[in-house]
């Protein structure tokens, strides 16, 4: 009885240590979410393992919990046009059920060594979303006469802004080019780039695509 309980209490414990980022981001699956996933998933192992004393098979239960968390988790994704949220959530309540079922069947050193890596992947990484997003990747179409020096010199404007050319692709109309500039950099250096080639006489045409 007393290492069920404290089965629970480390499964609550866990949870909630979990739960808390999905709460401070305001997340849709939150604290009281992704605890009650984390118990409900220890509770269920702990009836299987009492089961199986009896007649059944424990691991159709762990296979059960796996079933439920994936409606649970396709409730929290969210998809608009191209964007997609949830995706984060929805593989933390897949996490948690798992780190449950590790409770139930007394695997305490793998869970607690999972949970800290877990905490590491959720507190540390958007850090690097952060660094990503400081750097926006934009395609630049612009029509302009076939000249060479012409081409250099936007592309020497390009290093100035302290913009990395990816891609670069150009196609012919008449007299005139149409070049395709993939190009990653700060947004405040696309905004100056971009002023600078809507100002140049020479050029005809300037999109963002």
């Amino acid at each position: 009885m007393l290492e069920t309980i404290a089965q629970l209490l480390l499964s609550l414990l866990i949870g909630s240590l979990i739960g808390a980022e999905r709460e401070f981001r305001e997340k849709s699956a939150g604290l009281r979410t992704i605890t009650l996933v984390c118990l409900g998933s220890t509770l269920f192992t702990i009836f299987s393992g009492l089961f199986s004393s009896l007649q059944g098979d424990p691991s159709r239960v762990a296979a059960g919990i796996v079933t439920g968390i994936g409606f649970l988790g396709a409730g929290v994704i969210l998809r608009e046009k191209r964007e997609v949220w949830g995706l984060t959530t929805a593989a933390i309540i897949w996490l948690v059920a798992a780190l449950g079922i590790g409770i139930g069947i007394k695997q305490y050193q793998t869970v607690i060594l999972a949970t800290m890596a877990a905490l590491i992947v959720i507190w540390g990484f958007p850090k690097f979303d952060l660094i990503s997003k400081a750097r926006d990747t934009y395609t630049y179409e612009v029509i302009a006469p076939l000249e060479d020096q012409r081409l250099e010199d936007i592309l020497a404007n390009f290093r100035e802004a302290g913009l990395v050319l990816n891609r670069q692709t150009l196609a012919k109309k008449g007299t005139r080019v149409i070049i395709t500039w993939q190009v990653y950099g700060k947004p405040e250096s696309h905004q100056k780039m971009m002023e600078k080639l809507m100002m140049d006489p020479s050029i005809d045409e300037v999109n963002i695509i």
